[in-house]
């Protein structure tokens, strides 16, 4: 590949763009723009069909045989240029600087409706936050809804723990949570541990909103009013509650257990 050109100075404007965009959630979203580090990242974009605004490789990276593959996969339009591992350390937070750097448009959440939708309220930990989303992904719910007091979803530590999840799921950002649920067609279910009844109780399959809350709080009054029941995941053991990407995950994919065992006859 021939480089566009070579960065090695952090003075260099591109690079304090990006440092504002991977440091600051208001700049993300002024610009409608995001931050991808890391070839994973990337190879998830590309598949997606992303576009790509422009893409910038770590010079201890270019001979990398992951980047050597997928710089094949790159447009040629799209501005790619080599940076010195140096200023990168200055750009990113991580402790090693990613083998690239990729600028990227906010995706834009679709108004089609699905089977499942998540609604988050408050979840603000960036690592569960990522963490249900590529749960979400990966037991087929596409449909995301965040309160306007999530973390970033687009943040650069929610991007690394999605592992690619942004770019299949349908985020909607800043939801009005009690309203969405009230649009909802099918069963409203909040994880919440009073008045509830077990998940394993639950028939799961066809529509189904599941609600999870805020790591220290749990689900808001507002939201959990707007739901239809309550449930918990039965917890034999000495464990008070779990963590929220935990319980989301065990939810999620309940559903999708017994959506395998009607498929089988199983019971």
């Amino acid at each position: 590949m021939t480089f566009h050109k070579i960065i090695t100075s952090a003075a260099n404007d591109e690079m304090k763009s990006l440092a504002r965009l991977l440091d600051n959630a208001r700049e993300r979203r002024k610009q409608q723009l995001l931050v991808l580090e890391g070839l994973h990242l990337l190879q998830a974009a590309l598949d997606a069909g992303l576009p790509l605004h422009a893409v910038y490789v770590n010079e201890a990276a270019q001979q990398h045989p992951e980047w050597l593959a997928l710089q094949r996969r790159i447009d040629r339009a799209v501005p790619c240029s080599l940076v010195s591992t140096a200023v990168l350390a200055k750009v990113t937070a991580l402790a090693t600087p990613s083998e690239v750097l990729v600028l990227c448009p906010r995706p834009q959440g679709s108004a089609a409706q699905h089977e499942a939708a998540v609604l988050l309220d408050d979840v603000q930990d960036p690592g569960n936050m990522g963490t249900i989303l590529r749960c979400a992904a990966a037991a087929n719910v596409r449909q995301v809804y965040l309160s306007k007091g999530c973390v970033d979803v687009y943040s650069p530590k929610v991007l690394r723990a999605g592992m690619g999840a942004h770019f299949v799921l349908q985020i909607h950002e800043q939801a009005d949570l009690a309203a969405e649920l009230a649009r909802w067609p099918g069963a409203r279910l909040a994880t919440h541990l009073e008045g509830s009844v077990s998940l394993y109780s639950e028939d799961l399959r066809g529509a189904v909103a599941f609600v999870f809350g805020n790591e220290g709080k749990g689900v808001s009054a507002p939201v959990l009013a707007a739901c239809d029941r309550r449930v918990r995941i039965p917890m034999p053991g000495h464990a008070e509650s779990l963590n929220v990407a935990m319980a989301a995950t065990v939810c999620l994919f309940e559903r999708v257990r017994q959506g395998e065992a009607a498929a089988t006859g199983a019971a």
